[in-house]
């Protein structure tokens, strides 16, 4: 076994480190900043008491973000950036304000537009970006500790991430106290969001200890936290296991990535309009038992069921089966209006990409339709 391991973003964690904020730009030696924030934050005081925080650096607030960040959500925020002259970008938010934010401070210093890296095959250079701190008010992306963005060009009508070592945030402070006005069906689809990240990292072709440690704890706490924090949003012991059990999900795939679940999770949100999390949840109990029967000579993910307190990779399938169904979340084709023959097969065309590849055993684009057809 041949491996690496490198995650050059300083974590924080703990309940009230908001507070703390003007400590961490001094430590990136920030001057003048933006923050990036949904507009809630703009309308509910947040994005001010945050401004305070900063001890005044930062100077302004860029909040035009939608679900799902845009390309053009990116340039508009590299263009306020650019503006201010911004030597700083503070984050806050879940996975889009974060993608958002990776993205525009990557190129902050340029003068090219997002599009030009995300799809037009030009490399990010570190000279052209700024550091971030990141504060993420829900427990499911884990953006905060990857060079990940994934954004939306709505002209070419897709949807991809983009990556780069640079796009890393320099410190990830997670507060757990920011999660408690998060409703509850949200608080579902990212927790699930969580659950994917851990196992799919677990299994990825490109797993490794340390990362797969990181899984194994990660999925155990979701799995015993996850309905407490759906059940009683007000609950700061589950908020805070949900907040580590997220982080550490972001370890664990920070190098072996994603699989299957996640490669499905982009069309059923494009297409369908499925929140990212309960997309990628909505396979995850089905590859698991595919797996299971077709990937397992070694044994690891019935051994990571049975470290997750059950018996078999069947019986952890089928309490994710169930804890879906508990809160909410949909579970077949039929619930979000994909029923044809041809809707089916251009779901499973539009699914393919090279995180099939990371599966234990790979898939095609054949395995992959009848897994839908399962799923009707």
């Amino acid at each position: 076994m041949i491996w690496e391991f490198e995650l050059p973003v300083k974590i924080v964690f703990g309940s009230g480190k908001r507070k703390e904020l003007e400590k961490y730009i001094e430590e990136i030696q920030g001057k003048s900043g933006v923050l990036v924030c949904s507009r809630s934050f703009e309308k509910n005081g947040t994005a001010q008491k945050f401004t305070a925080h900063s001890g005044g650096r930062i100077k302004a607030v860029f909040s035009d973000i939608r679900p799902n960040p845009t390309t053009k959500n990116v340039n508009d925020c590299a263009a306020l950036l650019r503006k201010t002259k911004a030597d700083f970008a503070v984050a806050l938010g879940g996975g889009s304000p974060m993608d958002c934010c990776k993205a525009a401070c990557a190129i902050a210093k340029g003068d090219d537009v997002i599009e030009s890296y995300h799809t037009g095959g030009k490399p990010v250079c570190a000279a052209e970006a700024i550091p971030m701190i990141a504060f993420p008010t829900t427990s499911g992306t884990a953006s905060e500790v990857t060079n990940i963005a994934v954004l939306t060009d709505t002209e070419k009508n897709l949807k991809a991430p983009m990556n780069n070592p640079a796009m890393y945030p320099k410190t990830a402070i997670i507060d757990p106290e920011l999660t408690l006005s998060v409703p509850p069906q949200v608080t579902a689809s990212t927790g699930l969001d969580v659950l994917s990240h851990a196992v799919e990292s677990y299994w990825s072709t490109l797993n490794q200890p340390i990362c797969s440690a990181c899984s194994v704890y990660s999925a155990k706490l979701v799995l015993k936290y996850l309905e407490r924090a759906y059940n009683n949003p007000n609950d700061l012991e589950a908020r805070e296991k949900m907040a580590a059990a997220s982080i550490t999900a972001g370890v664990a795939f920070s190098h072996p990535r994603t699989t299957g679940s996640h490669a499905c999770s982009f069309p059923l949100t494009n297409l369908y309009g499925v929140p990212h999390g309960e997309a990628c949840a909505f396979t995850l109990d089905y590859f698991i038992k595919f797996n299971a029967d077709h990937a397992d000579d070694n044994g690891r993910i019935t051994a990571f069921a049975r470290q997750c307190g059950f018996e078999s990779a069947y019986a952890m399938a089928d309490e994710i089966t169930a804890m879906k169904k508990r809160m909410g979340m949909r579970t077949r084709l039929s619930e979000i209006g994909c029923t044809t023959d041809a809707q089916i097969a251009e779901l499973a065309k539009a699914s393919m990409s090279m995180l099939m590849t990371r599966n234990p055993i790979p898939l095609s684009e054949k395995n992959i339709l009848e897994m839908y057809n399962a799923l009707r």
